[in-house]
């Protein structure tokens, strides 16, 4: 595999911007420079082709320039685009669809990325239940600011402990933040307990996937809303991952359990920018774009034509053409295939995920938390990926990530990248 000229750009770019990169935790090696992408495929600037599954970390569930989303992006910024006041038509039909979709959203609210929808959500449960603190679990990634930037990918001696994730973060943030186990009912109803009436809410991912894919036991959901029902904190589900890759309803529709808040983004515009928080009347009703209400919501660019067309457009399709049946039927003729892989070879490997989604844990047990993820040999998990990448299959040569099948990826695409897996299986292990 060439990459002669993605080292020039990447110099250069260095030059300009520190690092290179515009997003931390794009900076991987090797780094390469992209220059076009369409359908299951991105290209990089020597020319290289690779079949795509790192989908920009989930926004691609239809695939790369969808020719149907493009065109209505086209067409909406031909008549409209950004105004500062009042509302746009696009804005209405999509909050509709949300509506109509969601089963927690009674009212929704347009805002840019998953982090700001995060802060929003966090920052209404405070002003709903006059509490400061806030219930997190460890591993689990709700945005970069200073509430949930802790506790993330922890080093191993860090699990559960006072763990910032970044200079110049506030104390009273990061200790107004207390961290759990995920699939630890007991360990919630503790921290509960030990933090009596001084809970504002609880936020989730319905499946940690920024650890892979992590499920979730039977019944924990469930357990999480009891409790915040119990002890009187709202139950805020970040569905920035989940939300429509899982099902168009989110996963809260799969789970059967209605949240009081979501949070919104990534594959509900493939690929444009534009996120959402969405939840109860009486709680939405509470930010002060309801004449009356009290708690700041803002934003310049929020509701802007580009990603409520481009949202809108996705819905669209996923409402009238068999977009989650087509990605969970290859989603698992992957996870299948892999895990027959697995037992020609005789590995100690499992094979974690849902719908789209999987991640193969190079660990002889199904890891049920972070804790459990000690046990996966990082080393082999990134090898095998780089591996991969030389041949043409890219998913994030990082240890820990998962990869996502799209709209555009066909049962070829499949059987090819099962192919290419055993090949490097088999050469890694001869290794």
């Amino acid at each position: 595999m060439e990459t002669k000229r993605s080292q020039e750009l990447y110099e250069e770019a260095n030059l300009y911007t520190p690092g290179g990169v515009h997003t931390s935790i794009r900076n991987v090696d090797p780094h390469l420079i992209f220059t076009k992408a369409e359908g299951a495929y991105i290209y990089d600037a020597d020319g290289n082709k690779y079949l795509d599954y790192q989908a920009a970390f989930g926004p691609y569930i239809l695939g790369h320039n969808h020719p149907y989303v493009n065109g209505k992006v086209i067409e909406a910024i031909q008549r409209t685009d950004l105004y500062g006041v009042g509302t746009t038509d696009l804005e209405i039909e999509l909050a509709r669809m949300i509506c109509r979709n969601v089963p927690s959203a009674e009212q929704v609210l347009f805002c840019n990325s998953g982090s700001e929808a995060t802060y929003h959500a966090i920052r209404l449960s405070r002003a709903v239940t006059g509490r400061t603190r806030l219930i997190k679990f460890q591993g689990c990634y709700h945005g970069w600011h200073d509430y949930v930037a802790r506790n993330m990918l922890s080093k191993w001696d860090m699990i559960g402990k006072r763990d910032p994730g970044s200079a110049g973060m506030m104390d009273e943030a990061i200790d107004n933040t207390l961290i759990c186990t995920y699939n630890d009912l007991e360990d919630v109803e503790r921290t509960f307990k030990e933090n009596d009436g001084q809970v504002a809410a609880l936020i989730v991912e319905p499946i940690p996937h920024n650890i892979g894919c992590i499920l979730p036991q039977d019944g924990f959901l469930q357990g999480l809303k009891d409790l915040c029902e119990a002890y009187g904190a709202l139950l805020i589900f970040d569905e920035v991952i989940t939300g429509f890759r899982h099902d168009i309803g989110g996963f809260q529709k799969v789970a059967g359990v209605t949240p009081d808040l979501t949070t919104m983004g990534k594959a509900m515009a493939n690929g444009y920018p534009i996120a959402a928080v969405a939840g109860k009347k009486e709680y939405m009703q509470r930010f002060n774009t309801y004449p009356g209400g009290d708690v700041w919501f803002a934003g310049t660019y929020n509701g802007h034509a580009v990603g409520t067309a481009a949202a809108i457009a996705t819905i669209d399709l996923m409402e009238r053409e068999p977009v989650h049946e087509h990605v969970f039927r290859l989603g698992e003729r992957m996870r299948s295939g892999i895990r027959e892989i697995h037992a020609r070879l005789g590995m100690k490997a499992v094979v974690a995920g849902f719908g789209s989604v999987w991640t193969t844990y190079f660990m002889d047990f199904m890891p049920q938390n972070y804790t459990d993820l000690q046990h996966n040999d990082a080393d082999f998990y990134v090898r095998y990926r780089k591996k991969l990448l030389e041949r043409g299959i890219y998913k994030m040569p990082m240890n820990l990530k998962r990869n996502h099948v799209g709209y555009s990826h066909t049962e070829q695409d499949i059987d090819h990248t099962l192919e290419v897996i055993e090949s490097v299986l088999k050469e890694m292990l001869a290794e």
